[in-house]
């Protein structure tokens, strides 16, 4: 089924643009263009959209009133806010935006956000058919049973060797970054490394880098150690991204990235790292 997109902003020129916009690219309905908030909030509860690309600054209710005028996340579609101004991206992240798109925006800006967009819809479908298959198995076997067999089949360990209802800690799942005037979002788990400079912390991704504003010690202690080590003062890895490790100096070893990035561990954090990939793997 295609995705279903409302557009939504009071400016026809900036409607029709996004609509042009949005016919090149795969398997897209736009249900409807409207021009205010209320309007959109209307849309929203009759057509369902999969995605809307949101103003935030319109004259009857702006985009964070449409939010929150739909109440239930589970009412909520996935939100790309389009706008001329910058201060509302602290506050977008904060109601779950998608992205944050700044006007006047180029064609590769928008399918960067659309893409994105794409994605979180993806991965939100699969999570939900995940969602109905332990239901079903709720259903036939009985709550109890239905935890053990899933939990069994998604990690390999026999149930009876798994710790149950224990509640998971919220990491940090995405950062706000600005990269050439632009304010966006990137997930963690897209983050091959974390390097501090000086009052900030460098976020490398492929072969983009940004920065923002923090510390190592800050970042750290907001990410799933299942998925970041420390392998220096100054870096912090994705261990999903670790090749092999080599010896060098001294006690300390090079950690290769799958792209072939040569970081430093050192022998502080060796043992802790080696440690931790031995049970990942």
């Amino acid at each position: 089924m295609p995705m279903r997109v409302l557009i939504v902003d009071d400016e026809p020129i900036a409607r029709r643009r996004i609509s042009r916009l949005l016919k090149l690219e795969d398997d897209v309905e736009v249900v409807n263009e409207v021009g205010s908030g209320t309007d959109a909030v209307a849309a929203i509860r009759e057509q369902r959209p999969d995605l809307v690309f949101l103003d935030v600054q319109m004259p009857d209710l702006d985009g964070f009133g449409v939010v929150s005028a739909l109440g239930e996340p589970e009412a909520m579609p996935a939100i790309v806010f389009v706008t001329a101004y910058n201060e509302y991206a602290v506050k977008a992240f904060d109601v779950n935006a998608v992205d944050y798109v700044l006007k006047p925006f180029d064609g590769e800006r928008f399918r960067s956000a659309f893409q994105r967009a794409r994605t979180t819809l993806e991965q939100k479908n699969s999570a939900e058919a995940g969602r109905r298959i332990k239901a079903l198995l709720e259903e036939v076997l009985g709550e109890q049973r239905a935890q053990a067999l899933a939990t069994a089949g998604a990690t390999g360990v026999p149930a009876a060797a798994q710790v149950t209802n224990v509640p998971r800690a919220r990491y940090l799942d995405r950062l706000m970054v600005k990269h050439d005037g632009r304010v966006f979002f990137v997930k963690v788990a897209d983050v091959d490394w974390f390097e501090a400079s000086g009052n900030y912390v460098r976020v490398h991704v492929g072969r983009v880098s940004h920065l923002i504003r923090e510390t190592m010690h800050g970042i750290e202690a907001q990410l799933d150690p299942n998925l970041f080590a420390r392998i220096h003062r100054a870096v912090i890895v994705n261990m999903d991204r670790i090749r092999e490790l080599q010896p060098w100096f001294a006690g300390d070893y090079i950690v290769i990235l799958r792209d072939g990035r040569q970081l430093k561990l050192s022998r502080t954090y060796r043992e802790a790292l080696q440690s931790r990939m031995h049970r990942l793997a």
